[in-house]
């Protein structure tokens, strides 16, 4: 008998026969009808039923005639057959399953695989080229990279869209069916995760020679689920079925190190005792719209070093080294479920740095390397390094990419300081994404020590240099240096980032120009021009629907959904208007039910108080989908009043400047009623921004009026 799995591509086995023939003449529909391209049923669908005269077929139903007549686009009948045979082929040969016993979502990985073929030949020569033109490369370094679904984007992308709706409706398969088995790759929140895969998107339709790095979580993203009017979150296990767009790349694993000493020695400095972690990339193709070009999306996930402690495994501790193992492997286990609130958790620190590592150890390997798939060193002229690297920070959790620059350039490639900060600054760029302090990263100096002790010590020379060229330019003035210094000294000590990044950049930007303006003039540390903003980015805001997610912590926002849902109950049930408004909570709301609301859109309110949000760009998606904007003149909508001219936006409250003046009057009290006869009660509300609460509190009646305190 023939074995099936050394078929060469394009053929397949007779079942009839037992012999080899190419697929274009394969004898059709035989007793066992084993596969969906041999069957009857497909059999009488493909065209070369009508001109070969079989005479096996059934005779085709009034439903099967009705089926041959399609306005799905006008494909080509040999890129539908061909798009058939490769599904067929991929449903036996990748998935091992035949019609009798494949579900809906076997049919959507075999249309997956069948698409994702039509990327390789791509992706390769995507990769042969910039190695032969060897232009500038761009590293776009996030945390968060919230993707979304693939398949469709693909098939538009590379134009297949129509062809695979053609061939699988001849299959008696439904597109949509297939698109939604899909999982979103929800590795981001918001606006920031989305952001990034905007900006890949953008850099492979540009032809732009871009690659993203971040980190490949096990869980994305949380499902919300909405009970009873509260939310409940599930855990995203979105690879628990598998991946078939990424490719692990173990040739490429590099080695993370954490914890340690370091050992000063004449010939330089040296980071000793360290524990080591491994990080696995997988690789994700990044198609440019119908340009041929095909990026790559690297993450990282954490692996667990293969070397166990002989003496530990002959006392029996075997298992128990295995079971540590986990502890390494956390590193990439999950997604932080907020970008929007700091929280000081060495996890999270460690995720920072590994992704970072990662990728500059994979950024120097590429530039030093001239030829495709060669391994041979070809350049060590860092000075050259900014002429051909180009490093964008998205927001503060890649930050340590400047420190740890330094310290491969300083420790490993010898560089003297100067050179090697020179090269740092004119490689690294940064965008900042909040002014917000709550959500501005200031990571402790003893958990840096501890984790990071070499890093540590660099982020210290750094600023000691930094506040030598303050005190030279500004002297005598020490709340200045105060002000402006990378170590803040109130109360613990800790590290600000943001001024990290700032100083460690050559250009620095807003996500809207307002945010940009407010930076200059807000942020201390920032003693130069900024760069103009340059983004496309997504919003979780939506108008007649309301839809968010609030982080499991966040009791807030939490009260917020449930305030939505409860008004929800009142509204859909009153007698009077319950049959004409209706006010509905958007669950799980993530990349595609946004493709699904957005478009349906009617108004979209973008209302954050002027200059709190950095810029809200889901409103530009909403605008060029038709959607009426009515909001504050805040984030993007400033942008958008001037391109599409103040009256075609609803624009009302207050503006930066009116927002700052209200500051500096401090609190404001406004006091009314609530309640009728025995039950009056005084309401306290709180107008102040400083507090970053709009709320206001029922308070008992005691004859004290007004309160001397109150909290909101």
């Amino acid at each position: 008998m023939l074995n099936v799995a050394m078929l060469p591509l394009g053929f397949q086995s007779s079942c009839a026969f037992k012999v080899l023939v190419p697929l274009s003449l394969c004898p059709g529909p035989v007793a066992c009808a084993c596969c969906v391209y041999c069957s009857p049923s497909a059999q009488s669908q493909s065209p070369r039923a009508a001109t070969t005269g079989a005479t096996m077929s059934k005779p085709l139903s009034d439903h099967d005639r009705k089926k041959q007549i399609s306005v799905r686009g006008l494909a080509g009948v040999e890129n539908i057959s061909a798009l058939k045979q490769d599904f067929n082929r991929h449903l036996h040969f990748t998935l091992v399953k035949d019609r009798n016993v494949a579900t809906r979502r076997d049919y959507y990985f075999a249309l997956a695989h069948t698409v994702r073929e039509h990327l390789i030949g791509r992706w390769i020569r995507t990769q042969q080229h910039y190695y032969e033109k060897d232009p500038k490369r761009v590293y776009y370094i996030s945390l968060e990279f919230y993707m979304g679904r693939t398949l469709q984007n693909t098939m538009v992308n590379l134009a297949l869209e129509n062809a695979c709706d053609e061939a699988m409706y001849q299959l008696g398969l439904d597109m949509e069916e297939l698109e939604d088995m899909e999982e979103d790759a929800g590795l981001g929140n918001g606006g920031l995760g989305r952001l990034a895969a905007c900006f890949l998107d953008s850099m492979a339709s540009l032809g732009l020679a871009g690659y993203g790095y971040g980190i490949r979580y096990e869980f994305g993203i949380f499902n919300q689920k909405i009970v009873d009017g509260w939310q409940v979150e599930e855990a995203d296990d979105w690879l628990r079925y598998g991946n078939p767009w990424e490719k692990a790349r173990p040739e490429y694993m590099r080695p993370v190190r954490f914890y340690g000493r370091t050992e000063h020695h004449s010939d330089g400095v040296k980071w000793v005792d360290t524990q080591v972690v491994l990080a696995l990339p997988y690789d994700t193709p990044i198609p440019g719209y119908r340009n041929n070009v095909v990026n790559t999306m690297r993450l990282w996930s954490a692996k667990a070093p293969c070397d166990f402690n002989l003496k530990d495994f002959n006392v029996g501790g075997y298992i128990q080294a295995v079971l540590d193992r986990n502890l390494a492997e956390n590193i990439s286990r999950v997604l932080y479920p907020n970008d929007n609130f700091f929280e000081g958790k060495e996890l999270r620190l460690k995720q920072e740095y590994f992704v970072v590592s990662a990728t500059l150890q994979d950024i120097i390997r590429r530039f030093k390397v001239s030829k495709f798939g060669s391994r041979e060193i070809a350049r060590t002229d860092f000075s050259k390094l900014p002429d051909k690297v180009a490093i964008q920070l998205n927001d503060t959790h890649p930050a340590m990419a400047i420190p740890e620059l330094m310290r491969v350039l300083v420790d490993e490639e010898k560089l003297d300081w100067d050179t090697a900060w020179d090269i740092c600054v004119r490689t690294c760029a940064y965008t900042n994404h909040t002014v917000l302090p709550e959500a501005l990263e200031r990571w402790p100096v003893d958990l840096f020590a501890h984790l990071l002790p070499r890093h540590l010590e660099i982020v210290y020379e750094i600023n000691r240099r930094h506040l030598e060229a303050i005190a030279a330019r500004y002297p005598g003035d020490n709340e200045r240096l105060g002000r402006m210094s990378l170590i803040e000294e109130c109360g613990q000590k800790r590290i600000n980032m943001a001024h990290l990044c700032i100083v460690g950049s050559h250009a620095v930007n807003g996500v809207a120009r307002i945010h940009s303006d407010i930076l200059k003039a807000t942020v201390p540390v920032i003693d130069a021009s900024i760069s103009p903003p340059s983004q496309l980015s997504f919003s979780s805001s939506e108008h007649s629907f309301s839809d968010s997610q609030a982080a499991p912590g966040y009791h807030t926002a939490k009260m917020i959904i449930r305030l939505i849902t409860a008004i929800g109950e009142v509204v859909n049930n009153d007698p009077v208007v319950g049959d004409r408004l209706k006010v509905i909570f958007l669950e799980n709301y993530r990349v595609t039910l946004a493709e699904r609301v957005i478009p349906a859109s009617d108004l979209s309110e973008q209302i954050s108080t002027a200059g709190t949000e950095a810029s809200g760009t889901g409103n530009m998606k909403f605008m060029l989908n038709g959607a009426l904007t009515i909001g504050t003149m805040d984030g993007a909508n400033v942008e958008m009043a001037e391109e599409a001219g103040d009256g075609n936006l609803f624009i009302f409250g207050m503006l930066v400047d009116d927002v700052e003046a209200l500051d500096k009057k401090g609190p404001q009290w406004k006091v009314g009623w609530s309640g009728s006869g025995q039950k009056l009660q005084p309401v306290a509300l709180n107008i102040n921004r400083k507090s970053r609460e709009w709320g206001s509190i029922l308070l008992e009646t005691n004859g004290d009026w007004p309160p001397s305190q109150i909290s909101i």
